[in-house]
């Protein structure tokens, strides 16, 4: 059984890890932590969970997290890298659904988080969580650092083209993205009450959103050439689920293939990824609550328009998370998310 830890379970990304958990096979609960609900049963908080989640919110400085296999931090950005080098050094793996761990360059980061990198010689080994790209490495690694949801879908919306090489202008990207209002986190703020968010769709983050060097760092990689993106997110009134539609333009040699196969073949052993079949166009409600993503593929002469949609607290964080998990510690990647999307 993998020992399991959770920094941080009190928001939406850690009740989304909890569901998940307590379904896996192969996972024991040993700890999971809040300053605030120390002592608190995770059942009082969230209903949902009784009968399967036997465990009280302990504070950090009590939770013996040195004793788990691995452990999940589901907080803000700053506290992974505050206490990843203790935890490493007592063995224990990590998977930071933060962004502390994400990118290389710790001068872009601390531009887009406003904090210092406080243990920025731990980059250099965090694997970026992505599995469809980096899963032999996350066999072996100790500290990863999970994906944004829009960065996941940006990233698999463009892999298969950008893999290949030469298909696309890589210096006129748009991404039009649109997220549920979970996304943005359980606070009590302004912008998310119902009154606010219901009945009204609104875009944010134009000038620029942290989001951005995340997904032109890891486009650049799997590219190998620089990459322009134009990155626009928007809120929309429902709470939780994600679509992106990606515009690019084809080359002479994009236009020369069918692009629909491309990613038909890229992905057909993804147990993650479903690629709609021609003419289909997806919805977010038939992710809901699952750890799939889906793609539709639509081409208008020299046009390929790209549509992906995922549930933003599964495959955009807490399924990719254990996704992640599961490809660290050798089970298959399957394990523990298995769910069909909720309709309606």
């Amino acid at each position: 059984m993998i020992k399991v830890g959770i920094v941080g379970g009190t928001g939406y990304t850690g009740v989304e890890l909890l569901r998940l958990l307590a379904g896996h096979h192969q996972v024991q609960l040993q700890a999971i932590t809040s300053r605030k609900e120390d002592g608190v049963a995770v059942a009082d908080m969230f209903p949902s969970l009784r009968g399967h989640v036997d465990l009280a919110f302990s504070s950090p400085d009590k939770a013996a997290l040195d004793r788990c296999d691995v452990v999940f931090f589901a907080t803000p950005h700053g506290v992974a890298m505050a206490q990843a080098r203790e935890l490493l050094a007592a063995g224990v793996r990590i998977i930071d659904l933060a962004a502390d761990f994400r990118l290389q360059d710790t001068a872009v980061f601390e531009q887009w988080y406003g904090m210092p990198h406080t243990c920025p010689e731990l980059l250099s080994e965090a694997v970026y969580g992505l599995p469809e790209i980096h899963r032999h490495a996350l066999a072996k690694a100790r500290l990863v650092g999970n994906p944004g949801c829009y960065p996941t879908t940006v990233q698999l919306g463009l892999l298969p083209l950008l893999e290949k090489g030469g298909l696309i202008d890589t210096q006129h990207i748009i991404a039009d993205c649109k997220s549920g209002v979970s996304g943005a986190g359980r606070k009590a703020e302004l912008p998310y009450l119902l009154t606010e968010a219901g009945d009204n769709f609104k875009a944010y983050g134009v000038k620029g959103h942290r989001h951005h060097p995340e997904i032109v760092e890891q486009l650049q990689k799997i590219a190998g050439v620089p990459i322009h993106l134009t990155f626009v997110p928007h809120l929309v009134p429902m709470i939780r689920g994600m679509f992106s539609t990606l515009y690019v333009t084809l080359t002479d040699a994009g236009q020369a293939i069918d692009c629909h196969a491309l990613y038909a073949d890229r992905y057909a052993n993804e147990p993650f990824v479903d690629v709609l079949p021609k003419g289909m166009l997806p919805d977010t409600r038939s992710v809901r609550a699952s750890n799939m993503l889906r793609i539709a593929v639509h081409q208008q002469g020299q046009q390929l328009i790209l549509l992906v949609v995922q549930d933003n607290l599964t495959k955009g964080a807490a399924g990719q998370a254990v996704q992640v998990m599961n490809a660290m510690f050798g089970l298959p990647e399957t394990t523990g998310l298995t769910g069909i999307a909720v309709l309606p």
